[in-house]
């Protein structure tokens, strides 16, 4: 079994999905299990939510296999440039359901 970690899917992510922007959180406190991501991919042109997300579960079918939690935002890159204008560049991963951008509970 990979050793899942941001960077390992930070790097498949980009290769797979020929990504533009990628960011991955570990909010499982570095033990690998609980991950997010903000995914900017031209893939997801034409799109919607649904099918964006399965291109994103199929992209990492092996790795999601092995955690426990995953969470992604998928924009292409127009919605990113959009979003980046709109926010000032305050934007990242989903951090629902967090404390300070990690899963309530964990000691890490």
């Amino acid at each position: 079994m990979a050793n899942i970690s941001e960077a390992s899917l930070k790097s498949a992510l980009t290769e797979r999905l020929k990504a533009a922007h990628v960011e991955v959180t570990d909010m499982s406190g570095g033990c690998g299990q609980s991950f997010t991501a903000l995914i900017v991919s031209p893939e997801f042109e034409g799109k919607n939510s649904l099918k964006r997300h399965r291109l994103v579960n199929a992209a990492l079918k092996d790795e999601i296999a092995q955690i426990h939690a995953w969470s992604a935002k998928c924009q292409t890159p127009a919605e990113y440039a959009k979003e980046m204008a709109e926010t000032g560049g305050k934007d990242g991963p989903p951090l629902d359901g967090t404390v300070g951008g990690k899963v309530d509970g964990v000691n890490a």
